[in-house]
């Protein structure tokens, strides 16, 4: 109706302030339900696994499985509903488990390694790949530094993270240093071939699938 005047709370000149507040709360809101998010993350290490475990003595245990490569220790419980039982990495000769996590099987041994102290141990390590380079990795958790283009300042997060390393015929297993160009390094003839399948396939060597799907390429050029 002609001459008739809008609310206060509708008309323009107030709708700009609160369109200005909610501009700001919004990210900060959206920053929140993701951190939120991230601590409610259950990890692969923290679920019991359909699985088996093979001893250092021989027997074959099938049932549930969990893993802690922090301490390389593994918890097993029989599927007729036994006690869990704990194993050190001294003990096992390598398990398997299928992670619902990640859809896959996903296969850890028991290995030598130099420790800090100077001294051999048992360690798990998943085995990623296996041919002419064979590799192999442990997971751990970090927190890392992020920054947000929309909320002023950073924020830290829980992540998985992981370190790699190459095993030769010898057994000696060698920490890898997470650089593309040192991994072309030991691709020596053949690093041409091996740099454009990673350029064609987008795929990155800090992403763990993507590096097993690289080395599993570079052994299939000696047909292994």
């Amino acid at each position: 109706m002609t001459g008739q005047r809008l609310p206060a709370s509708l008309s323009h000149k107030n709708s700009a302030p609160r369109a200005v507040g909610l501009f700001r709360v919004v990210p900060v809101l959206l920053l929140f339900c993701a951190c939120s998010g991230v601590r409610a993350q259950e990890w692969p290490f923290e679920l019991w696994h359909e699985g088996k475990v093979v001893l250092l003595e021989g027997d074959t245990l099938r049932g549930l499985v969990k893993y802690d490569l922090q301490q390389d220790l593994l918890q097993y419980n029989g599927a007729g509903g036994q006690k869990v039982v704990a194993y050190s990495a001294r003990k096992v000769l390598f398990f398997e488990i299928f992670d619902v996590t990640v859809h896959r099987y996903r296969q850890f041994f028991a290995l030598p390694f130099n420790t800090p102290a100077g001294y051999k141990s048992a360690v798990f390590f998943e085995l990623l790949e296996e041919g002419k380079m064979t590799l192999l990795a442990r997971e751990a958790l970090e927190y890392r530094t992020y920054t947000n283009p929309y909320y002023v300042g950073s924020y830290s997060r829980l992540v998985m993270v992981y370190k790699y390393f190459f095993m030769d015929d010898n057994g000696k297993i060698e920490e890898f240093t997470g650089d593309k160009r040192d991994l072309l390094d030991l691709m020596g003839k053949n690093a041409d071939d091996v740099e454009k399948y990673i350029k064609t396939n987008r795929l990155k060597v800090d992403e763990k699938y993507d590096f097993a799907k690289i080395i599993a390429y570079y052994n299939s050029l000696y047909g292994t």
